[in-house]
């Protein structure tokens, strides 16, 4: 009876360890969102035991990995595109988690005013055709400020990001040069100023570079206490980078897509901060293992739910209501 115990024992053990470790899921992905990824996976391991390991190491480098199979998920701050949605084996979901916005932040000695910016002369300056701080253009959009005769020293992502694939978006649509000579998406060829690896490395690179001016998602920025500009909408105010700039440009949505692939960057509205997006989470549509299945969805169920509460706090713009009933919806065609 004792061998019979313990046989019995050991396969409940073995079962249970098998359990446990179907509930660790490995993702990877966006450093966008990075931050609260974070406070959700680890609110989420307190509450149901299930540890999400989450690596911030961009969006294209989550796709690559999503795409080869070596993650459950991943996250990206730019839609897949078709073609990248073909090349994975088990097609994956578009899940929108928060809304967050893109800022340029900068380092100019002497000056302690916000500075303002239009969509044009952000891409000049990433363009390499304005150099210095007190350029006319820069200066005729920050009145009453002093600027430096200072160079101009533009820091980028080095690494494929979705920060960057946001950002290039908005340039494109303000700025036909720029749509010409560099385009969108999460890597280009960029016509001059240095990189940095990661939001935290272009952040790093600004604050320890005078003249310099980088763009990072807002809470790298805040968390850094960098100054970040002011930046003029399609309806020509120019609108600071906060919570309410990045929900009416949500608002401003005209309907999301039933795939959920939206851009929201440069949308309509006085209170719209333009360079704004969603960002996602790459789900498959089929997950053969039971328990990382019913850990995911269970994940998203939270997330969508309890998880938006965190969002304000960590300078995020949580889902508008419509988009939350929609996605509830897709998570059951996860099979």
């Amino acid at each position: 009876m004792k061998r019979i115990y313990c046989a019995a024992s050991l396969v409940s053990l073995l079962f249970a360890g098998l359990a446990s470790a179907a509930e660790t899921i490995n993702a990877a992905g966006a450093s966008f969102p990075a931050p609260i990824y974070q406070k959700w996976f680890e609110e989420y391991k307190a509450k149901t035991g299930v540890a999400i390991n989450y690596q911030g190491n961009g969006s294209s480098a989550g796709i690559k990995l999503l795409t080869d199979g070596t993650v459950d998920f991943a996250a990206s701050d730019v839609p897949m595109t078709d073609d990248q949605i073909k090349a994975v084996k088990i097609k994956p979901l578009h899940f929108p988690t928060v809304l967050g916005a893109v800022v340029l932040t900068y380092n100019i000695p002497g000056v302690t005013a916000d500075v303002q910016l239009s969509g044009p002369t952000i891409a000049d300056i990433y363009l390499g055709a304005i150099t210095k701080w007190n350029d006319p253009r820069i200066a005729a959009d920050n009145k009453g400020i002093k600027l430096p005769a200072t160079d101009i020293v533009v820091v980028h992502r080095s690494d494929g990001s979705g920060t960057t694939g946001i950002f290039t978006d908005y340039l494109a649509k303000v700025s036909p040069a720029w749509e010409k000579k560099v385009g969108r998406g999460n890597s280009v060829q960029w016509p001059t100023g240095l990189g940095g690896a990661q939001n935290a490395g272009v952040a790093g690179l600004v604050k320890q570079t005078p003249g310099s001016i980088g763009y990072v998602e807002l809470i790298y920025a805040v968390q850094n206490k960098m100054g970040y500009a002011s930046v003029k909408n399609a309806a020509g105010k120019f609108v600071k980078p906060s919570f309410e700039g990045v929900t009416a440009a949500a608002a401003g949505m005209k309907e999301m897509p039933e795939d959920f692939r939206v851009s929201i960057a440069n949308g309509p509205g006085d209170k719209t901060y333009p360079i704004s997006s969603f960002t996602w989470m790459l789900i498959p549509s089929q997950i053969s293992d039971p328990a990382k299945k019913k850990a995911i969805t269970g994940f998203l169920t939270w997330m969508l739910t309890e998880g938006q509460k965190d969002a304000q706090a960590l300078s995020y713009a949580p889902l508008p209501p419509a988009v939350v009933a929609k996605e509830k919806k897709q998570i059951a065609l996860i099979k």
